[in-house]
This record gives C-alpha cells, sequence and structure tokens, in this order.
C-alpha cells in the first residue's frame, strides 16, 4: 500500500481519481492546486508517489512546475503525469528523472497498471 499524493484542479477528474486509487488499496492525499500541494509535501508524512495533472490552470507549467519543485522536497518521490493532450517528445523532455505518463481519459485497470509499474 502506498501513499500517493493526486494534484489535479478539476474537481471530478480528482475525486474519480481518489476513489479509482483507493480502490486500489491505496491511500491518497488530494490537491487542487499548487499551494495545497505543497502543504503536504512539507508535511512530515511519508508519500510515495506524485499523480500530477500536467495542465494545472494557475500555473505556466502546470504539474511540471509542481512535480519539479516536489523531486527538490522528496527526491524519491516518483511521478505520474497525466494530460487528457496526447504526448509529445515536448512534454516528455519536462518529465522529472523517471516521471512516466498516463492519457486521459484513464481506465481503473490503466491506472491501477501504471501504478503497478511506477512503484516497483
Amino acid at each position: 500500500m502506498a501513499v500517493i499524493l493526486i494534484v489535479e484542479d478539476e474537481v471530478f477528474i480528482r475525486q474519480n481519481a481518489e476513489c479509482i486509487i483507493e480502490d486500489m488499496g491505496h491511500n491518497t492525499l488530494v490537491a487542487g492546486d499548487r499551494c495545497e500541494a505543497f502543504l503536504h509535501l512539507s508535511a512530515p508524512r511519508h508519500i510515495d508517489a506524485l499523480f500530477v495533472d500536467i495542465r494545472l490552470r494557475e500555473l505556466a507549467f502546470g504539474g511540471y512546475d509542481v512535480a519539479n519543485q516536489a523531486i527538490k522536497l522528496r527526491p524519491e518521490l516518483r511521478v505520474l503525469y497525466t494530460s487528457g493532450r496526447t504526448l509529445t517528445d515536448n512534454m516528455i523532455d519536462l518529465f522529472v528523472d523517471g516521471g512516466q505518463f498516463i492519457q486521459k481519459p484513464y481506465s481503473p485497470a490503466q491506472l491501477d497498471f501504471s501504478f503497478g509499474k511506477l512503484l516497483h
């Protein structure tokens, strides 16, 4: 069982991801923006993975900014990016080392598979 921080600014998508990930047996922390994410990341709680939307409205580079700053605080953190846009080489170039990607909309089985790869 892992602890996964979900950073997604769309409420319905965030709640859906939270339900799917909890059904997979993991614990979740949720954030709707960068500030909420860093409240969780700054707390003395263990977090195994960051599940972050690439296109957060509040930031120029959205989820990339969150992931890059999160890795500075927690170098062991694993990152799974998501987006409704098709993955391009330019997007991959902005991933933190070891970062992976899952395309929206994703099914519970796809998300389970992606976290299985990411966490092992």
